[in-house]
């Protein structure tokens, strides 16, 4: 990935992080604010629900950001690269959790349509497949760093023998 790249990443995760600063100190007040005639049962989850999503979000930016630096830096071949995606998948397959417990949170009753509920759901499921995805992708990562540390055995037998 060249270093253009990165840096095209990296702009658009600080937007995403800002974004997202701003959602937690605006939106989830007016959030609140707004869901005063809701029951304490749905608003409080509701909020609390959204406000952890927001967080696995910018748990995700930040991992992200570490990774394409050490993309830059030429380092991601190593374990560190690991914690950091298996960070990411967590906070990938919590997004899904919580996408879900807003179904929960959203099903009793008749205020929301059933259809909407379902909806949430499906996302939740597709959030779980993202999950999923990235975690194909590091094993494909563990596989390079495995190709890649004996390409280097390779490498050094091979300059001793020239």
């Amino acid at each position: 990935m060249g270093n253009l790249a990165v840096l095209a990443l990296k702009v658009v995760l600080a937007c995403a992080l800002l974004g997202s600063l701003v959602v937690q100190g605006l939106m989830v007040p007016l959030f609140w604010i707004d869901l005063d005639d809701a029951p304490t049962s749905v608003r409080v989850p509701l909020v609390v629900v959204v406000v952890l999503g927001i967080v696995c979000l910018q748990v995700i930016a930040v991992c992200l950001w570490r990774l394409a630096t050490m993309v830059r830096r030429g380092t991601v071949f190593s374990p560190r690269a690991f914690r950091l995606v298996d960070v990411v998948i967590g906070a990938t397959a919590t997004g899904a959790v919580l996408t879900f417990a807003i179904a929960v949170v959203l099903a009793p009753g008749e205020s929301v349509a059933p259809g909407i509920v379902g909806l949430v759901c499906g996302l939740a499921l597709v959030v779980g497949g993202v999950a999923l995805l990235v975690l194909v992708l590091r094993m494909l990562l563990v596989q390079a760093v495995a190709t890649d540390s004996r390409a280097r055995v390779l490498q050094s037998e091979l300059d001793e023998v020239i």
